[in-house]
């Protein structure tokens, strides 16, 4: 039986594995920074996710009765508000994701990587009427000053980092000069509920640059089979996935996500939950 995580406070813990589904809902943002910003094909792939793919990811969850958390810039809730309102109607997470996509690592100052996320914070707020608890890096990339800035503006779990498969950890500031040996710094006080690149659909099942698309039943097959393998060797395991509405949202790849999830589902002892409510 799939369990929905409502808005209420629940204690997990009881899961021999948690399954949380997440959906970065990048839009239109990331093709400002690629290739020709102002590309209206390019574009065309983010009003894709937008008009067709939110909305068949969201029906799919509905259909099987499993919540999710997504990632939206602001630069989407502004865009599209329509199928935001609807993931928050749905019961849905709504984390962070930046306002305008920006790698971290591009920004010129630690002062504007502060206030794209700041104004990604007033994005969420006009949408939800509060604050964002969770972050996701765009690219999953970190400035030398992102983790300040999550601690100094109240953020209490990260899902952007990869120090570990399927157990999250302390957030830590770190040093890693070029001239000297790394260290591990102490713990901010935020969660990291870690990602990897090998449960993500968009460097499998994306077009993007001279890389072209993946054999897609072996692509489910994988990430079935790190399902399994987590299942079977982690107790309490967390099994992270990253879809993008632009990319899993196109036919049929929806149907072959289900049938994943079903797969997990008919596990004994898995839950479905939304990262916050694991955190």
């Amino acid at each position: 039986m799939l369990v929905f995580i409502a808005s209420a406070p629940r204690i997990l813990g009881m899961a021999h594995a948690t399954v949380c589904l997440t959906a970065d809902f990048d839009a239109v943002s990331p093709w400002l920074h690629a290739f020709d910003g102002d590309s209206p094909v390019n574009c065309s792939r983010g009003r894709f996710g937008a008009d067709v793919g939110a909305p068949r990811l969201l029906d799919l969850f509905e259909r099987h009765d499993v919540p999710a958390t997504w990632f939206i810039p602001g630069h989407t809730i502004d865009s599209f508000p329509e199928p935001c309102e609807r993931i928050v109607d749905d019961g849905h997470e709504v984390a962070h994701h930046g306002w305008s996509h920006t790698r971290p690592s591009d920004y010129e100052s630690r002062e504007d990587e502060r206030a794209d996320i700041v104004r990604g914070i007033e994005s969420i707020e006009g949408l939800t009427g509060s604050a964002p608890e969770g972050y996701r890096s765009p690219s999953w990339d970190f400035s030398a000053h992102t983790v300040s800035l999550l601690s100094e503006l109240g953020f209490e779990w990260s899902s952007s980092g990869m120090a570990r498969e399927f157990e999250p950890y302390e957030l830590t500031e770190e040093v890693a000069p070029h001239d000297g040996p790394y260290e591990v710094g102490d713990p901010v006080g935020i969660t990291e509920v870690p990602v990897s690149w090998q449960r993500d659909d968009y460097p499998a099942l994306a077009f993007s640059g001279n890389r072209a698309f993946s054999d897609e039943a072996a692509v489910f097959d994988h990430w079935r089979r790190q399902f399994d393998w987590m299942y079977e060797h982690v107790d309490g395991g967390i099994y992270v996935m990253t879809v993008h509405p632009q990319v899993i949202g196109r036919a049929p790849r929806t149907g072959m996500l289900g049938e994943l999830i079903e797969h997990a589902a008919g596990k004994p002892g898995v839950e479905f939950a939304r990262v916050g409510d694991m955190v």
